[in-house]
């Protein structure tokens, strides 16, 4: 279910709060990338700086009018929030604002259900956007009545609030035995390709894993210059010296605050990861937002048990900047023209000694 469409013009609303460790002007960019994946165009871009944020509407009262005023100076049929929303302030906005409000947690979801190819990929998309309606009970025009599945009919005395949480639930245990079946035919696939040892690309989301991948492999893995272009997991056999091969897998891409939604309903996904022999953690080395990313791509890896692992480091994209980035123990790389690739392979084979 997407929450906005190629015809929709946005007003990009954050709260900067003057966090020093949180710099608002990366977060920004990175959430108005995430808009423009969707289809959606920024036509306009309030912010405003709080020691924080308005328990009842986010903005205040007054800023929240002024909103709504600038919709019809704007043409705007959407307002586009970078901070997170509570049910409350979401549920007083828009009484003020009449047009729907997408939060950064939605976005997201809606770039997932925009990618996704697989079935099991549209499946996690659709589990991870129930949960998110089940925790907030949003109001963004979608029709409960079109998910299917089972869905039961509405009951004698039951109000509508309590219809669209009955019929969220049933569609998620649909879901959740759906992804079940799958979870188990993926570990009994891996299962039987264990003769050869596994490594897993992790990093953050556009950073070019897929390019290195294919580069690697000699592949033609989907790439494309957008976050998240990559949902289902991509394995390939990659050549590392004589009679030395490894299975190596293309993964989701991580970003910062991944809603946990999603990293529940991709843990089929995701055990790829678990099995992985090496992690190799790709970084953008053109990028000046380097150590923001870093830092979410160790902090998810953490969250999911994967910290003890062996892990190479390896900076991709050196072809965009003068001077590679050096740091210690790290291999420097481009996907592109092929730099450092003879360097990675030999650093994988001796990490599998």
């Amino acid at each position: 279910m997407q929450v906005t469409s190629a015809g929709q013009r946005g007003i990009v609303i954050a709260v900067d709060l003057g966090d020093e460790r949180r710099p608002l002007d990366p977060e920004l960019d990175e959430f108005e990338s995430l808009v423009l994946a969707t289809g959606a165009s920024i036509v306009g871009r309030v912010i405003q700086r709080r020691d924080a944020v308005d328990p009842a509407t986010l903005v205040g009262s007054g800023k929240a009018h002024a909103i709504a005023e600038m919709l019809h100076e704007y043409g705007a049929n959407l307002v586009l929030v970078l901070n997170d929303l509570r049910p409350r302030q979401r549920k007083n906005l828009e009484r003020i604002v009449p047009v729907p409000i997408v939060d950064r947690t939605m976005v997201i979801l809606d770039v997932f259900a925009r990618h996704a190819r697989s079935r099991e990929g549209k499946l996690q998309v659709e589990l991870a956007q129930l949960r998110y309606r089940q925790s907030n009970l949003i109001g963004v025009g979608a029709d409960l009545s079109r998910l299917g599945g089972g869905i039961g009919t509405r009951g004698p005395g039951e109000t509508k609030l309590e219809v669209d949480r009955r019929r969220i639930q049933q569609r998620i245990s649909v879901l959740r035995d759906q992804l079940e079946r799958v979870r188990k035919q993926r570990a009994t696939r891996r299962q039987a390709r264990r003769d050869e040892p596994l490594v897993a690309l992790v990093g953050y989301t556009n950073v070019g894993k897929s390019s290195l991948l294919n580069a690697l492999a000699r592949s033609d893995a989907f790439v494309a210059d957008q976050p998240f272009a990559t949902l289902d997991p991509t394995v390939r056999r990659v050549f590392l010296r004589e009679r030395q091969y490894v299975r190596m897998v293309d993964t989701v891409g991580f970003i910062t605050d991944l809603p946990k939604d999603l990293v529940a309903a991709f843990r089929a996904t995701l055990e790829e990861l678990q099995d992985a022999d090496v992690l190799v953690h790709v970084t953008d080395a053109s990028t000046s937002d380097r150590e923001r990313q870093e830092h979410a791509v160790v902090a998810l890896v953490r969250d999911l048990g994967l910290d003890k692992k062996r892990r190479i480091d390896v900076f991709n994209k050196i072809d965009k900047v003068t001077n590679a980035a050096n740091v210690p123990g790290a291999i420097s790389v481009s996907a592109r023209t092929g730099a450092g690739l003879d360097a990675l392979r030999t650093a994988i084979a001796k990490s599998l000694r």
